[in-house]
């Protein structure tokens, strides 16, 4: 193991795979982009980690985030899946919610169609009451008829979401020990999504059922290119690092990964620069996701829609638009549209010269100049800035402006689009984002950053540095973590010390479990406690931390000064509390410095570059790594993988690590 110094973090995203290496010995880093192969994302990351002149025999440990699996979800590209529910509620996939889609909208369906279709749903006879009382046991004959119902549809993967089985999993249970040898993968809501919301626990069940043949061949077939045992993990949606074997179990947690690793990496630069607003902001080629993080701590969500369907899990709370360097431009009834449809990774824009038509917001930043004409992206695509105007130019003559106005008006549309994002997790959670800070990164992120700032009313702006790969490095300067959550449903003034200690006490077992059997020392666990507090009219709950033993007074007063801070308002009801969480962390011990890109520095120089109406401007062409002092705009600053436009207006300044802060100039 001699050889193996290097630890690794890569983000598979839509249009290209980051790759950023650390060496543990000399704390050299390397940072490399090659495009993204949707078809063969193992063989994407092993060409990466090519890229940066490494290969598995240089490894101690491998981290990637990836959107395959939500890919996966979104498109509906998935196996065959049965669901088995107690009989009488095996429609309730179908069933769902009363909610439209879109309550104006009569043109399109008012529900997705259910994840399983009612051919493959068995309702099972038994009963569970919500306390866990067995109301109709499970017979043997009972599981007999299920087992040869299955091996008549031959499916690859079973969901089983018996009525309350977060209260007493021991039917569900007994159906995994029986199925596991009848169908290839079983999925138990138990383990899944332990919650009430039959829809929403049975919803996520199937998620993962039906992801789950995906996720277990692309991990086999990492871990046989890369076989490193724990030192292989992967990020998961909740902001930290997860070993392969409890991945393999549980595949949703890998939905929304890539962008949960530069939230993460986010939370950790907010509480480094001691920044207690912070808005993230990632571009990328296919889309842009933003996430609030307060004193250092990224906010969480329970619920997300993907493909119209809820899948319930803690994770990031991250909102994501279909506005990425790679989003179409089109004409709609109201004018320019950019998104949600992408280019991708193939053709990608016209720009990358690999026979994409249509325009994209990438166009247009080339059209303006902002883009170096001689750049090889990823070391293997040349910009072909007359293949942009030529794509952009029909939109141009339809809506009678010039090219360069046209360009102008899609970037300005574009950061238009990415405001109501801010606004999404500012001004709907109670916060005034003019207080925050804009942490921009991804490809696309610092090229638009000041334009948000702009339009949002921002007053700071960061580029870390590694920006372009600055989510691989979320998934390499990550903790390692597991969490769980259970319903409780615990009034305080009726609170049981006794059940409360001994619920908490199973969780911290169950988060504890996947990283021992890492090789992580007990005693490098910490252990965080959240309590999900409503008042007993409510239906919806808030995120109160809490440390153990538990003081119920100190958890309502601060129950009660959050619920005031979210919705201006605090009463004196009843308090419950809905369920717990658990979160069980070693926390990394990677350490970053500035990094080392690895290509001859950017030639200083300038070009013509369009800002606004007023026409092209010579702007300075300026290379990041040798800024040592504040720079005014106009400039482009460019290192070998990002770029950053600072419009006349705007200054930066560097620090000692490369990162870059973006203010005002002062008249």
């Amino acid at each position: 193991m001699a050889g193996r110094l290097w630890d690794v973090g890569t983000d598979i995203g839509g249009t290209f795979t980051d790759i950023i290496a650390v060496s543990g010995d000399t704390g050299e880093t390397r940072i490399a982009k090659v495009p993204s192969r949707p078809d063969a994302p193992v063989r994407a990351m092993l060409e990466a980690l090519a890229s940066v002149g490494l290969g598995e025999g240089d490894l101690r440990r491998f981290v990637h985030g990836t959107t395959r699996i939500t890919n996966a979800l979104v498109e509906e590209r998935l196996p065959r899946v049965a669901l088995v529910a107690t009989a009488g509620f095996e429609d309730v996939l179908e069933i769902a919610r009363y909610r439209r889609q879109e309550l104006y909208r009569l043109d399109i369906p008012p529900k997705a169609p259910p994840l399983v279709p009612a051919a493959l749903c068995f309702g099972l006879r038994e009963r569970v009451d919500h306390a866990g009382a067995v109301l109709t046991p499970l017979e043997d004959g009972e599981i007999d008829r299920l087992v040869a119902w299955l091996r008549q549809n031959d499916v690859q993967s079973v969901a089983i979401c018996l009525l309350h089985s977060y209260a007493n999993p021991d039917h569900e249970k007994r159906l995994a020990e029986r199925l596991a040898g009848v169908v290839p993968h079983v999925c138990v809501s138990h383990e899944i999504n332990p919650e009430a919301r039959e829809y929403e626990r049975a919803s996520s069940t199937a998620f993962n059922a039906a992801a789950m043949p995906i996720a277990v061949e692309y991990l086999t077939e990492l871990e046989e290119k890369l076989p490193l045992g724990a030192g292989l993990q992967v990020f998961h949606s909740a902001g930290a690092m997860v070993p392969v074997p409890a991945v393999k179990r549980r595949p949703i947690v890998m939905a929304m990964s890539g962008p949960a690793a530069g939230v993460a990496a986010s939370a950790r630069m907010a509480r480094q620069l001691n920044r207690p607003r912070v808005l993230t902001f990632d571009m990328g080629g296919t889309t842009t996701d933003v996430c609030l993080i307060v004193d250092g701590a990224a906010e969480m969500a329970d619920t997300r829609m993907v493909g119209g369907r809820p899948l319930r899990q803690p994770m990031l709370a991250v909102h994501s638009i279909g506005a990425g360097g790679g989003s179409i431009v089109d004409i709609g009834p109201g004018g320019l549209t950019v998104g949600p449809k992408s280019a991708g990774a193939v053709p990608g824009p016209a720009c990358y010269g690999r026979g994409g038509g249509r325009a994209t917001i990438t166009d247009a930043n080339a059209i303006l100049g902002y883009l170096d004409p001689e750049a090889r992206l990823g070391d293997a695509i040349e910009l072909d800035i007359e293949a942009a105007r030529q794509a952009i130019q029909p939109i141009a003559d339809r809506l009678g402006l010039a090219l360069d106005a046209t360009a102008l008006g899609i970037v300005k549309v574009a950061n238009a689009t990415m405001a109501r994002a801010l606004r999404r997790v500012t001004v709907e959670r109670g916060i005034d984002g003019r207080d925050c800070t804009l942490l921009a990164f991804g490809g696309g992120g610092p090229m638009h950053a000041t334009g948000l700032a702009d339009l949002y009313g921002l007053a700071e702006i960061i580029v870390p540095a590694a920006s372009s790969a600055f989510s691989a490095l979320g998934c390499l300067t990550a903790d390692l973590s597991f969490l769980q959550q259970r319903t409780l449903r615990m009034a305080v003034k009726g609170f049981a010390a006794e059940i409360f200690d001994a619920r908490i006490g199973e969780l911290v077992d169950e988060a504890r479990e996947p990283l021992l059997a890492s090789g992580v020392a007990a005693a490098d666990i910490a252990i965080e406690h959240v309590a999900l507090m409503r008042y007993a009219a409510q239906s919806d709950s808030i995120a109160i931390g809490f440390d153990m033993p538990m003081d119920t007074a100190d958890l309502v007063t601060r129950f009660h000064a959050r619920h005031h801070e979210l919705f201006g308002y605090a009463t004196g009801e009843d308090c419950v509390i809905e369920a717990v969480r658990v979160r069980a962390t070693r926390t990394s011990e990677t350490d970053f410095s500035r990094p080392d890109v690895g290509r001859p520095p950017v030639r200083e120089r300038s070009r013509p570059c369009i800002f606004d109406g007023s026409g092209p401007v010579s702007t300075a062409i300026l290379a990041r790594e040798t800024l040592a002092a504040p720079v005014h705009g106009p400039a482009i600053i460019e290192d070998a993988w990002s770029t950053v436009v600072l419009p006349p207006g705007w200054q930066a300044r560097p620090d000692s690590l490369g990162n870059l802060f973006l203010t005002r100039s002062k008249p």
